[in-house]
C-alpha cells in the first residue's frame, strides 16, 4: 500500500505526536453550524482522529458516524464523546472499504483526504460520492501544504498538498455542484499551512 499504514498513525497517537490536532474543533465547522450551512442529519466524519469535530456534531444533534482505521483514533474519539456526554457510531475500518447502511445527508471531510497517499485519492473520491444521497453535502477543508520537493515531482506527506486542480479532477462538476471562488480559508496550526473551505453538493 502506498503511503503511511496503521502502524504509522498508531505510533503518532501512542507518542502524542499529533501536530495537526488543534485541541478543539475547527473554527470552520463551528461557523458552518452557526450559519446553518450544516443542519442536523446523518453525517460521516472519515479519518476522525481525536474526535473533536465528532463530539461537536453529536452535541449539535447530528447522527454521526466516525470512521478511522487507527485504534488510537477510535479510543481518543470514544473518550472525548464520553466526556461530552454524547454518542456517535464509531467504526474502525479503512474508508476505502466502508459503506453506510443507507445514503448520508452530509460528510465532514477535513483530515482524511490529505492523510491518504494520492494513489488512493481516486478510490476515495468515488467513495464520497457513493456515500451521499443526491443533494447531500460534502463539507470539505482542503489542506494547502506545498513543499519544495513538488518542483521535482516529489509526493511528500502526510499531510499531502491538495491542489485545487487535482480536487476539481477528483470531484468533477458533472458529479458535484461547486461553489464559486474565492473560497474561505482556515489557518492550520502546523507549519503555517492553511485549508481551503468549501461545501459541494452531490448531483
Amino acid at each position: 500500500m502506498s503511503g503511511p499504514d496503521i502502524a504509522f498513525w498508531q505510533q503518532r497517537f501512542d507518542t502524542g505526536e499529533i501536530p495537526w490536532d488543534r485541541g478543539e474543533a475547527s473554527p470552520r465547522l463551528l461557523a458552518w453550524l452557526a450559519d446553518q450551512t450544516l443542519r442536523p442529519g446523518r453525517i460521516a466524519v472519515p479519518g476522525c482522529g481525536s474526535g473533536h469535530e465528532v463530539a461537536v456534531l453529536a452535541q449539535a444533534g447530528f447522527d454521526v458516524t466516525a470512521i478511522d482505521y487507527t485504534p488510537g483514533a477510535i479510543a481518543a474519539t470514544q473518550e472525548r464523546l464520553s466526556k461530552a456526554g454524547v454518542n456517535a457510531r464509531l467504526v474502525q475500518t479503512d474508508v476505502l472499504d466502508w459503506q453506510p447502511a443507507s445514503p448520508l445527508d452530509a460528510i465532514y471531510e477535513q483530515t482524511c483526504l490529505c492523510a491518504l497517499h494520492p494513489d488512493q485519492w481516486v478510490g476515495y473520491a468515488a467513495q464520497l460520492h457513493r456515500w451521499l444521497r443526491p443533494g447531500g453535502q460534502l463539507a470539505l477543508l482542503a489542506m494547502q501544504a506545498p513543499r519544495e520537493g513538488a518542483r521535482e515531482g516529489r509526493i511528500e506527506g502526510p499531510p499531502y498538498h491538495v491542489d485545487i486542480h487535482a480536487l476539481r479532477a477528483l470531484l468533477p462538476s458533472q458529479d458535484w455542484d461547486w461553489p464559486r471562488p474565492p473560497f474561505g480559508t482556515e489557518v492550520h496550526p502546523a507549519h503555517g499551512w492553511f485549508e481551503l473551505a468549501l461545501v459541494l453538493y452531490r448531483r
